[in-house]
C-alpha cells in the first residue's frame, strides 16, 4: 500500500495518523486526511487539503476521519473527492486488519508523540471536541509504556505525552509519568503536551520540582484571562488559579517556561476583559502563545450566545498576538550568552530543554548538546557548542 497522511490540528492527531500509517496492510493506494474541528477555520483547511491531494494525486483513493469527519460525516462523504469517511471511534482500524492501541506519533523521527488519553468530560461552551471524541478514556500503563519501548527503539529521543486531556488520565498523570521513568530508563526526554492548569496533581508538581528528565516546558489552556468570561466559558479555573499555578511551577523549577492558549472576541467579551486576558501574558510569564480568534462552532452554547463583530474579534486576536509575540522575542533575545541544553532533530535544527528554537550548525540529528547562544535573528536562536 502507498499511504500517504495529511494532518490538521493537535498532537494527537499526529499520534494517530501515525499509528495508520504504521499498521495499514499493503493493498491500495490511499490518502489519509486526519481531520480537525477545534475551528471553523480548521475545518476549512480540512476541506481544502482534500481538494489539494486529490489535485495532486487523482488515482488515489481519500479516506477522511478525525474531529470534522465525526461531527459532520454527511458533508463530507458528499465531496466528490472522497471516498471513504470514517469517524474517531474507528480511525486507528480504518485500514488496519488488527485492532490498535496506544498510538505513538512521529515514525521515525527524533521527537515522539505518544497518546495517554482521549476524549473530553467538561463541557467548555466554545468546544465541540467533547462530542467528536467522546467521554475520558485513559490507555493502559502497560499499552502506554509498550508504545514508549517502541519509539525509544525506532530513534525517538524525546517523547511526549499527549491527549485530548491529559491531566485527567484515570490514577493521575504524575503517577503515570512517575512510573513512566521508573519503568524505561532510556527515557531522558519526557515532555508534556497541553495541560489543564486546574487539574495538576501533586505527584506532577513534585516530578517539576526534582526530575531532570522532565522538560520544563509546561503548556496551559488557560483561555481567557477574566473570571466573567472564564466562567461563561465554563471553565474550572479562575484567573487568580492560573497565576497561582504558573507561580507554584516556577517556584518548583525556576527554568521553568510557559505556554498557554487564548481566546481573543468570545461572546459578550468587553474591552476590558480583553485588557484582563492582555494583561495575563504579563501575569503568567507566557513566552509561547497560541492565540485563537473566537469561532462559533455549531450546536455549542457560546454560539448562541451574543457575538461580537467579527472585525473586532479579529482585532482583539491581532493584538494578543502582537503582545505575545514581543514578549517571545524578549524572551529569546535574553537567552543570547546563556548555556543550554538542545536536542538537534533535523539539519542543525532543534530546540532546548525549554523549547526555545535552536540552530547548531554542525549539530548532529538525535543529538543532546550543551550549547551557548550567540545571536537571536529570524525568530530562532544560533548557538555554538559550550
Amino acid at each position: 500500500m502507498s499511504l500517504e497522511t495529511i494532518t490538521l490540528g493537535c498532537r494527537l492527531n499526529f499520534a494517530e495518523s501515525e499509528t495508520i500509517a504504521r499498521t495499514a496492510p499493503p493493498g491500495e493506494d490511499w490518502i489519509v486526511v486526519n481531520s480537525c474541528a477545534v475551528t471553523n477555520e480548521a475545518v476549512r483547511q480540512t476541506r481544502q487539503a482534500i481538494r489539494h491531494a486529490h489535485r495532486k494525486a487523482p488515482s488515489k483513493k481519500i479516506l477522511v476521519t478525525g474531529c470534522a469527519a465525526e461531527l459532520d460525516a454527511r458533508s463530507f462523504e458528499a465531496m466528490p473527492e472522497v471516498s471513504r469517511v470514517v469517524g474517531n471511534s474507528g480511525k486507528l482500524n480504518a485500514l488496519a486488519a488488527n485492532d490498535v492501541m496506544a498510538p505513538a506519533g512521529f515514525l521515525g523521527h527524533v521527537r515522539s508523540f505518544v497518546a495517554v488519553q482521549t476524549g473530553c468530560d467538561h463541557r467548555c461552551t466554545f468546544c465541540s471536541i467533547w462530542r467528536a471524541r467522546g467521554p475520558s478514556r485513559s490507555l493502559p500503563f502497560e499499552a502506554i509504556r509498550d508504545a514508549v519501548v517502541r519509539e525509544l527503539d525506532r530513534g525517538a529521543k524525546e517523547i511526549v505525552l499527549t491527549g485530548v486531556d491529559i491531566t485527567d488520565y484515570e490514577g493521575g498523570l504524575g503517577s503515570l509519568c512517575q512510573r513512566l521513568l521508573v519503568a524505561e530508563p532510556r527515557l531522558g526526554r519526557l515532555r508534556l503536551s497541553s495541560l489543564d492548569s486546574i487539574e495538576i496533581d501533586a505527584a506532577l508538581f513534585e516530578l517539576i520540582a526534582g526530575e531532570g528528565r522532565l522538560m520544563p516546558h509546561f503548556h496551559l489552556s488557560l483561555q481567557a484571562g477574566d473570571d466573567l468570561v472564564l466562567k461563561r466559558m465554563k471553565r474550572r479555573h479562575s484567573r487568580a488559579d492560573a497565576v497561582r499555578a504558573v507561580e507554584r511551577i516556577k517556584r518548583a523549577r525556576p527554568d521553568a517556561t510557559i505556554g498557554a492558549d487564548l481566546i481573543a472576541g468570545f461572546p459578550t467579551e468587553s474591552e476590558e476583559m480583553a485588557l484582563n486576558s492582555l494583561r495575563l501574558l504579563d501575569d503568567c510569564d507566557i513566552v509561547a502563545a497560541h492565540v485563537f480568534p473566537f469561532s462559533p462552532r455549531p450546536d455549542t452554547p457560546a454560539a448562541r450566545m451574543p457575538q461580537l463583530p467579527r472585525e473586532l474579534v479579529k482585532s482583539r486576536a491581532a493584538r494578543l498576538r502582537e503582545k505575545a509575540s514581543e514578549r517571545r522575542d524578549r524572551w529569546l533575545r535574553s537567552l543570547v550568552g546563556t548555556t543550554q541544553r538542545a536536542l538537534i532533530e533535523n539539519n542543525g535544527k532543534g530546540h532546548s530543554d525549554s523549547f526555545a528554537p535552536i540552530v547548531l550548525p554542525d549539530g548532529a540529528r538525535g543529538e543532546t548538546a550543551e550549547v551557548r547562544i550567540v545571536a537571536f535573528a529570524d525568530r530562532q536562536l544560533t548557538a555554538v557548542r559550550a
